[in-house]
């Protein structure tokens, strides 16, 4: 692809700028090739190329003795390329019949401008828009062009690390298994590191061992030995290894704690190593020194999900989670009903209200769902959530007949104190909610008879001509169901057959427009909609007249 192609697909993508975050200076050290994922742990310490059709990674076996330098030349030097042989970068979960997607997604755009447009990838705040880019990273589909050999898996690594940037750890896991967890030393690295933060400690050390021709690094020998019951041998290797220096202080000292927490008594731990890799995290939590995760990486989030964690640490990651689109609202119920709050304030004010409302919702108390639907979908909407939230209530609340403001009053809902505001501001409510859910379109029918749910209801069947709409968002969203002339970047991608391309850059401009570029949304909705993507583009438009995530 040349720099012209280079060019306009940058304008198409919101003129993002994609820089790859340098890994650790080890790992550098060590020829691991740069990512955006910079917190990967250590696991191996030699990494080669790849022969094209090579089942297991070309490297260094492990023979208990560090890699010595000199020698050969490097076998970076030569790649070689087998005509036809299998692609990593045609790996996915969802078949093309499954996503409706074409199997030639990339068209002709080559492996390198794939993964650096997915690289670019941000759909945080619209969830239609995080659906699409889960479906998009996990299709099946045909591998894009190579440049060389060297880009072989490219593709497939720039959709691991993006779903792992997304908090997505079982589709990423899924996606490696898919793949051959022990099929280059990229995807060990991530198959460990993954299975860690979601709590498979036992799979992850599984995983280390079945990559045959690795040269596993002594952290991760250690570790693996000491969870497999061999606390002699990994005490040995811990000593041997500090003795030959090839193991730093702090790393020596937490590994030493992690072995024999009983010798350190109550002396202060060594402070955090930045970045915190999965592996660090969970020796800080094996020495029950658990590292908080709300400022580490979303990926972290699932580290807290497990039994092992207080309960607000797994409310606060489910809530996370799930508003990145990655944990089901079921788990997100599980969670937020396990308990009764004991405190206030916060997360247990959000939850105290989702809990009054579910425990009506469960009873088919219409007064009782009167008094606590708005304050439940207010906490809600306050920690962006309000997408779960429909997808658990919204279609059960449709089929109930809900008390109107005339209907229902204070006597009829006997001790519970609800005002006028609340009762009229239910049955909007419980709409709007509809308009939210999976059954959006169907739920749109019973429309209450305001201009604004007119319009919303437009949206939903995909036709708003003749409709009011007011402020300068709704006409943006208007205008991307008008059939309004793309501009020539945009309209190349709706038909050169680069429909993965123009999936992106869709999002990408639509994300441009959350920012206040109001016709970047028109744009992003009609590419959409050329692409046959319906559904994405109504369900995107409702949430952006309802969600109010501007700026």
């Amino acid at each position: 692809m040349g720099n012209s192609r280079a060019a306009w697909l940058g304008f198409a993508l919101g003129g993002a700028v994609v820089v790859a975050a340098p890994l650790p200076l080890l790992a550098q050290e060590q020829g691991a090739p740069l990512s955006a994922i910079d917190w990967l742990s250590d696991t191996i310490t030699v990494t080669a190329p790849l022969s094209p059709n090579a089942s297991r990674p070309v490297m260094a076996p492990f023979s208990g003795e560090a890699p010595v330098a000199g020698g050969l030349a490097p076998a970076a030097a030569i790649t070689t390329t087998v005509l036809g042989g299998p692609s990593l970068d045609a790996v996915g979960l969802l078949s093309p019949a499954t996503t409706g997607f074409p199997r030639a997604l990339w068209g002709t755009v080559q492996a390198s401008d794939v993964a650096g447009a997915i690289a670019a990838l941000q759909p945080e705040g619209i969830p239609a828009l995080q659906t699409l880019a889960l479906k998009l990273l996990l299709a099946e589909a045909d591998a894009p062009i190579m440049a060389n050999a060297g880009e072989k898996g490219a593709v497939l690594l720039a959709r691991i690390d993006k779903l792992l940037a997304m908090g997505a750890l079982d589709q990423a896991y899924a996606l490696i298994e898919a793949a051959g967890t022990a099929s280059t030393a990229d995807l060990i690295r991530r198959a460990f590191d993954t299975s860690l933060l979601m709590g498979e400690e036992d799979r992850a050390c599984r995983d280390i061992r079945a990559a045959k021709g690795v040269a596993i690094a002594a952290p991760t020998r250690i570790f693996c030995a000491a969870r497999a019951g061999d606390w002699t041998g990994a005490r040995l290797t811990l000593g041997t290894e500090t003795a030959l220096g090839r193991l730093g202080p702090v790393e020596s000292e937490l590994l030493a704690r992690f072995l024999d927490p009983g010798a350190f008594d109550d002396e202060t731990l060594p402070p955090v190593p930045s970045p915190v890799t999965p592996l660090i995290w969970r020796i800080y939590d094996a020495l029950g020194e658990t590292l908080p995760t709300g400022t580490l990486p979303l990926a972290f989030a699932h580290a807290e999900l497990t039994p092992r964690a207080g309960w607000k640490a797994q409310a606060e990651a489910a809530e996370r989670l799930a508003r990145a689109g990655v944990l089901q609202p079921n788990q997100l119920l599980g969670i937020f009903t396990a308990q009764k709050p004991a405190a206030s304030g916060g997360i247990w004010d959000r939850i105290a209200a989702f809990q009054a409302f579910e425990t009506a919702y469960k009873a088919k108390d219409t007064a009782r769902i009167a008094a606590t639907l708005a304050p439940a979908y207010a906490a809600m909407k306050s920690a962006e959530l309000e997408v779960p939230f429909a997808a658990l209530f919204a279609e059960g609340l449709a089929e109930m007949a809900l008390p109107s403001a005339v209907q229902a009053n204070a006597e009829q809902l006997g001790a519970v104190q609800a005002n006028a505001e609340q009762l009229g501001a239910m049955q909007p409510l419980a709409y709007e909610l509809g308009l939210l859910s999976p059954a959006y379109e169907r739920l749109a029918t019973q429309a209450p008879p305001t201009p604004r749910e007119a319009f919303l209801a437009g949206l939903a069947r995909g036709d708003v001509a003749g409709l009011p709409v007011s402020g300068e968002l709704g006409r943006a969203v208007a205008a991307g169901f008008s059939s309004p002339a793309l501009p020539d970047d945009l309209a190349l991608l709706a038909t050169s057959g680069e429909f993965g391309m123009g999936v992106l850059a869709a999002i990408a401009r639509i994300q441009t427009g959350v920012l206040g570029e109001d016709r970047a949304v028109t744009e992003g909705l009609a590419l959409l909609r050329k692409l046959g993507l319906e559904s994405a583009a109504r369900r995107t438009a409702l949430e952006l007249m309802i969600l109010e995530r501007r700026g």
